[in-house]
């Protein structure tokens, strides 16, 4: 096979920041995907109805002219959240979820749930009104090793939220392990995943071979080869229960490259040639519409995309610049270390 048509993916995990950033990347986005969940943790975060839809606005003007790409946008959840503005905004088609950043767990996240008893009155809220929680699903204590977050957040956290609330409907966003893939499968309802692109590519020895490569660091941070292989079968079992979320997230490359360096890799101009690679690769091209196209869909109670985009096969590879230049700065895309010949076809 050397041409594949698929209805429009959507990205159910983007981060496209704000301001001149945000103006210099919204298009990679727009380019190949009808939808994106847009994560809320702006600097102040997205906590209410009205700072979503002033979002909103914002990404709209900056499309690209004649762009259909639809922002999807999420609150911040935060002990003092409202949740009669919550219940508002969704009843209102301007939310699609919100999100749940345990304090201190990824970049700007310092705004988060420390406490979640604090946090119950705004779940039991989203539990009635079947309003979808995305979780950063990793603890944040200082005496967990950063490998085990997921698994011991998914212990101590997410399975007792779980029975005391279980209508909830929970979206285990960019799982990074086996424990995570293992603990979706044996759940029989009201609970997702989304895989990002680049953890299905890298792992941890990505980041730490040869010397510290930045640009591969990203939270949840990347794990050991097994848990890769486990999310490589996940993607492309066609389980409906995962479904791609990019967690793209833009770095102006000083920010990156230095002693305290962000996390978040910018994956948003190729990961379609990186996602056909993956499914090739696995035997599993036919499902890389379900996992794209269909699932989130599915899973938000949206209808799919009408549109298509095609992906062809090239006879050599296609050339991504390494860096793309934004109002912010530069910022590194990346790079999956194998040639990329699937392109999507203008």
């Amino acid at each position: 096979m050397n041409r594949l048509t698929i209805r429009r993916p959507d990205d159910w995990h983007l981060h496209l920041r704000d301001g001149a950033m945000m103006e210099g990347v919204v298009g990679d986005t727009a380019r190949h995907f009808g939808r994106a969940i847009i994560m809320p943790n702006l600097v102040p975060p997205v906590v209410t109805g009205d700072d979503a839809a002033a979002y909103r606005d914002r990404i709209l003007k900056a499309l690209p002219e004649g762009s259909a790409f639809q922002p999807l946008m999420t609150l911040y959840l935060t002990e003092t959240t409202d949740p009669a503005d919550v219940e508002k905004a969704f009843k209102a088609g301007l939310i699609q979820a919100v999100k749940l950043y345990p304090a201190g767990a990824t970049t700007n996240s310092a705004s988060g749930v420390r406490n979640f008893e604090n946090a119950m009155p705004v779940l039991e809220k989203m539990a009635e009104t079947g309003l979808n929680l995305c979780v950063h699903g990793e603890v944040t204590a200082h005496d967990v090793d950063i490998f085990d977050r997921e698994a011991v957040f998914i212990e101590t956290v997410l399975e007792p939220l779980r029975a005391r609330l279980p209508e909830l409907k929970i979206t285990m966003e960019h799982v990074t392990t086996k424990d995570g893939v293992d603990y979706i499968k044996g759940s029989d309802c009201n609970i997702a995943g989304s895989l990002t692109t680049h953890h299905l590519i890298i792992n941890r020895n990505d980041i730490l071979v040869g010397g510290i490569h930045p640009h591969y660091y990203c939270l949840p941070v990347a794990k050991r080869e097994n848990h890769r292989q486990a999310l490589v079968e996940a993607a492309t079992s066609g389980d409906s229960r995962f479904f791609l979320g990019t967690d793209s997230a833009p770095h102006v490359d000083p920010s990156k490259e230095c002693g305290c360096g962000c996390a978040g890799i910018y994956t948003a101009p190729n990961t379609m040639s990186c996602l056909a690679h993956v499914f090739e690769n696995a035997g599993a091209l036919d499902k890389l519409e379900r996992f794209t196209s269909l699932n989130g869909p599915a899973w938000y109670g949206l209808e799919p995309n009408t549109d298509t985009i095609t992906l062809v096969k090239r006879d050599t590879p296609v050339a991504y610049p390494p860096k793309l230049y934004t109002g912010a700065g530069m910022v590194t895309l990346f790079d999956p270390k194998f040639a990329l010949f699937w392109d999507v076809e203008a």
